[in-house]
């Protein structure tokens, strides 16, 4: 299938492993010219290394804490001047520190709201001048299952992804008339290190092996394996496609089955 994204110009946030690279690889596959960006500049590189290999597509590699709004300014302004409007904006990071309640610090409560929402509103609200220009534009996020059903000892996550989740929505009704689609993908349980991370939590409060909490973790899902990050991307490569120009304010869950949830 063309999905009409050869030479569009896309921006990946957070790029350099598990599912942003996955969509990151998606994109120059299809041809797009890429900007990838990471705060560890050696995973970056890498990262970088493998996608020009392809011979596919054009790739831009820019280090970038989404943490510091002075560099996400710095990102978005080298990779207009290096291609012009960005016609694709992903909005990817990793996930908030794991916690209850009661143990989470003020300082972890604003850092996952950097983290997870300030940086999407920074990265949109910097590239929305050129897609309204063009009349022409597609934003995605990725957000996770937690915003239709709340994971165990994820309050972070829950609360600041749900909240991508109502800007979404919002800009979505703004946006449609600049023919500005925003849609998020909400991911389940994916083997990326991330999934390690939360298995590691669970398996500390248990008393039990990281292995044991992964079957567990496994056993929830109706499908009986985890994702694939290939298989997250591919939903974001539809969002971003030609034949998705009508769809706009929609979440995607990629979960195997594992919302219970009608909606």
């Amino acid at each position: 299938m063309d999905y009409g994204l050869k030479n569009k110009t896309v921006l990946v946030t957070a790029s350099s492993k598990g599912i942003g690279k996955a969509i990151a690889i998606a994109f120059v596959d299809e041809g797009a010219n890429v900007v990838i960006c990471s705060r560890n500049l050696s995973e970056l590189e890498k990262t970088a290394n493998e996608l020009k290999a392809k011979q596919n597509g054009k790739v831009l590699a820019l280090q970038c804490n989404i943490d510091s709004p002075e560099q996400i300014n710095e990102t978005v302004r080298i990779a207009q001047e290096q291609f012009g409007t960005i016609d694709i904006l992903v909005n990817n990071c990793g996930g908030p520190s794991a916690g209850f309640f009661e143990e989470l610090k003020e300082t972890q409560w604003d850092n996952a709201y950097n983290q997870v929402l300030s940086s999407a509103k920074r990265f949109i609200e910097l590239v929305l001048p050129g897609m309204k220009n063009k009349k022409n534009g597609r934003i995605i996020n990725i957000t996770s299952i937690s915003v239709h059903q709340p994971i165990e000892n994820l309050i972070l996550s829950n609360t600041f992804r749900a909240a991508v989740t109502g800007m979404s929505k919002t800009l979505s009704t703004q946006l449609g008339r600049f023919n500005i689609t925003v849609n998020n993908v909400a991911p389940g349980f994916t083997l990326t290190e991330r999934i390690i991370e939360l298995a590691e939590n669970r398996a500390k409060l248990a008393g039990k092996e990281i292995n044991e909490i992964i079957t567990e973790m496994t056993k929830e899902i109706p499908m009986g394996r985890m994702a694939d990050a290939s298989e997250i991307a591919a939903g974001v490569l539809f969002f971003a496609s030609k034949q998705a120009a009508y769809v706009t304010g929609n979440s995607l869950h990629i979960d195997g089955g594992l919302v219970k949830g009608l909606f």
